[in-house]
């Protein structure tokens, strides 16, 4: 149990991580925001006792110091700083480092951390004390001895915590006795298998001091009453513990008042009886002095215990093995539907139906489980951003518009590298520098805006600078330096921009640790490809640029209109799909040899698959014409046939088995036949490249 405890700290500490560093980024535009320090605090503090709890003593220590450093700025004697983030951001980046090497070969330079920790110290205005200045490395502190009342509440267990692993915690800090106390323990009867009934008084002599006690008991503090205090008089003590002297211990911690002294006192009772009499005097000032306290835990706890019932981790491994399962279920219910088609038997045909939707809401639920809001990923660009100005001596701002859209984690994963590249041009190439901006008459500092933009089946993000813009004839001159393009081609602005995805292209003069290499682009065309996405770039020069990413929803399941040309099967995506029509040889023969039909008295431009897939199989007297839109215009793909609606699992083709332009997967139909999944938006850019070559245009 205590593994997964420390694999589900892992994964909380991730998320803390990313919430210090979008509060910290955040901090530096508006250092007066009370509420964004204290969520600084709040994630240092959590990592803090979570680290002690599970045996990073090392990080917690860290943690802690830097957090001490920090009350300086709450106390207002230091300000928000660059320098000052710099450093925190640092810290993020060196607990990253600690907790990666709990996993990994090597460790956490413990170099690095004293780096850190001398250079808060050396920003710590001369004379400035925090609450609990930066305290010393641990052995380096006074020794004394403390008194600890840790008292879970019955739920403990449940909390899925152990208290004898916090026991043994308090134990490596020094000398330690452990008394169990079980007046609580009820009849036999009455005892809840589950509950921890048990409570324990514990005597530590440490030179850590209380804060490192207080870690280690950090993440119960929520389901347990918990009292340390140091214990006066510690190093006189001897062999005598009887008197008035142990009167005055237990008076000076309240357990019993003057009078309970005296009377023991008098009575000479032995040190057992005291015990018993100060365990029952502490039981009524706990329930005294914690009584508000209790009301107001118990409501905080409601609320913590209705949002873990909401709410619970599961590894993505099981999620895709989830999906899986529900994709070959998805193929078997094809296959039935397509059976109880054949077959004239109204049981059977009922009984697919009920399957039918039963696999589909699955399915639905399924991927919903998996769909993520793509805010997590902008977050973390704003790190890349703040620190790449930086670097560059150029102010940019990045501005992000969509967070909430949601997308496949699988789909979200991937998409990071693509964009982390698109920002980096963007920053690198496009932003000019302030003095450059402001001689153009605009704002010293570069705006740079990430948006998402749900579309059917599909989600556009866009990447978009106020930049100088791509520069036609340094890419032209680079493209025919390189060899890709001859010196008299005329190429549209269109492909021409797309030079820049070639592997190894870069206008940049000289190469350094940003770009150069023309490696960045290329691995945005891959990355796009990898996702069956399309990009588009438009330009304006001296106004900026804007990169386009049309991505899926899910790359696992997804509702297509299944067609067919020749004995071979196609699938389209439905949510692309507006309408369907019947195309006939005399529809054919008033277009007079051009790819043009008449649609409800539109002209719609029309892709006969047949010829573009190269099909040899005779052609029917009616076609079929699926009408798709298609980045706002409407466009016809000529088929045989429409078979109807189909719930397709996309499975990727191998790189020699590629289809070329307009391919992006394959399916498993019902009769175990594959299918091809059309990627319509790359089908219709390569159709009007075509088009344009031959001198058509299409209005």
């Amino acid at each position: 149990m205590i593994d997964r405890q420390a694999q589900a700290f892992k994964e909380e500490t991730g998320e803390l991580l990313a919430e210090l560093e979008s509060a910290l980024l955040e901090l530096e535009k508006e250092p007066d925001d009370r509420e964004l320090l204290a969520r600084v605090f709040r994630a240092l503090h959590t990592i803090k006792g979570m680290g002690g709890m599970f045996g990073f003593d090392e990080m917690s220590a860290f943690v802690h110091q830097v957090e001490t450093a920090l009350d300086l700025v709450r106390s207002g004697s230091l300000p928000v700083t660059r320098p000052l983030v710099d450093l925190v951001l640092a810290t993020r980046d060196q607990i990253k480092a600690m907790l990666d090497a709990s996993e990994f070969t090597g460790g956490a330079d413990p170099a690095v951390t004293q780096e850190i920790l001398a250079a808060l110290r050396a920003l710590a205005p001369q004379g400035a004390e925090p609450a609990g200045a930066l305290p010393p490395r641990p052995g380096e502190g006074p020794e004394a001895t403390y008194r600890i009342r840790f008292a879970p509440h019955r739920t403990l267990f449940g909390e899925g915590s152990d208290p004898m692993f916090l026991l043994n915690k308090v134990r490596k800090l020094g000398p330690c006795t452990v008394v169990a106390q079980t007046t609580s323990i009820p009849d036999l009867e009455e005892i809840d298998p589950e509950g921890c009934y048990l409570r324990w008084e514990v005597m530590v002599t440490t030179t850590r001091g209380e804060s490192a006690i207080r870690d280690i008991f950090f993440y119960v503090e929520e389901v347990c009453e918990l009292s340390i205090a140091a214990m006066a008089g510690t190093e006189e003590s001897g062999p005598d513990l009887g008197g008035k002297r142990i009167g005055e211990i237990l008076l000076a911690h309240g357990d019993l008042g003057a009078a309970a002294v005296r009377e023991v006192l008098d009575r000479q009772r032995l040190f057992g009886e005291i015990a018993v009499a100060s365990g029952l005097v502490c039981e009524q000032r706990v329930q005294s002095a914690l009584a508000e306290q209790q009301h107001l835990r118990k409501v905080q706890q409601d609320k913590q215990r209705q949002e873990a019932g909401t709410s619970i981790r599961v590894p993505a491994e099981k999620l895709d093995a989830l999906l899986n399962l529900v994709g070959e279920m998805v193929t078997a219910q094809a296959r039935l539907s397509q059976i109880a088609a054949c077959r004239v038997d109204d049981d059977l045909t009922a009984l697919a139906e009920e399957v039918e939707r039963l696999t589909g809401e699955l399915r639905d639920c399924s991927l919903s489980i998996r769909m993520l809001p793509i805010g997590t990923t902008f977050n973390r660009l704003n790190r890349l951003v703040r620190d790449l100005s930086s670097e560059l001596g150029k102010e940019v701002e990045l501005v992000t518009e969509g967070a909430e859209t949601e997308l496949d984690k699988t789909v979200i994963e991937k998409l990071n590298d693509p964009l982390v590249h698109l920002i980096r041009n963007s920053i690198d190439h496009g932003i000019e520098h302030p003095e450059r901006r402001l001689a153009a008459g605009k704002r010293r500092q570069g705006t740079v805006r990430i948006s998402a933009v749900p579309s059917g089946d599909r989600v556009i993000v866009s990447v978009k600078d106020d930049g100088a813009g791509l520069d036609k004839e340094a890419i032209r001159s680079k493209a025919i330096r390189m060899g890709i393009i001859q010196p008299a081609a005329e190429l549209p602005d269109e492909e021409l921009y797309a030079l820049i995805f070639a592997p190894g292209f870069s206008t940049a003069d000289k190469v350094s640790s940003i770009s150069g290499r023309g490696v960045g682009m290329d691995v945005v065309k891959k990355g796009v490809d990898a996702m069956h996405g399309s990009i588009e770039i438009s330009n304006c020069p001296g106004e900026g640029a804007s990169f386009a990413v049309s991505i899926p929803l899910t790359l696992a399941i997804v509702d297509t209109l299944l067609v067919r040309i020749g004995s071979g099967f196609f699938l389209v995506s439905l949510s692309s799909v507006e309408e369907c029509v019947e195309l006939t040889s005399e529809d054919l023969e008033q277009s007079h040899g051009r790819n043009l039909a008449s649609v409800r008295g539109r002209i719609v431009p029309i892709i006969p698959l047949r010829e573009r897939f190269s099909v040899l199989d005779d052609k029917p007297g009616i076609e079929q014409v699926v009408i798709v839109g298609v980045d706002g215009m409407r466009v016809g793909l000529v088929v045989d046939e429409v078979v109807g609606g189909h719930q397709t699992v996309i499975k990727p083709l191998a790189r020699h088995q590629g289809g070329g332009d307009g391919i992006s997967g394959a399916t498993i139909l019902g009769d175990g036949q594959v299918g091809l999944i059309l990627d319509v938006s790359q089908l219709v850019r390569s159709e009007f490249r075509l088009a344009s070559l031959k001198h058509h245009r299409w209005r």
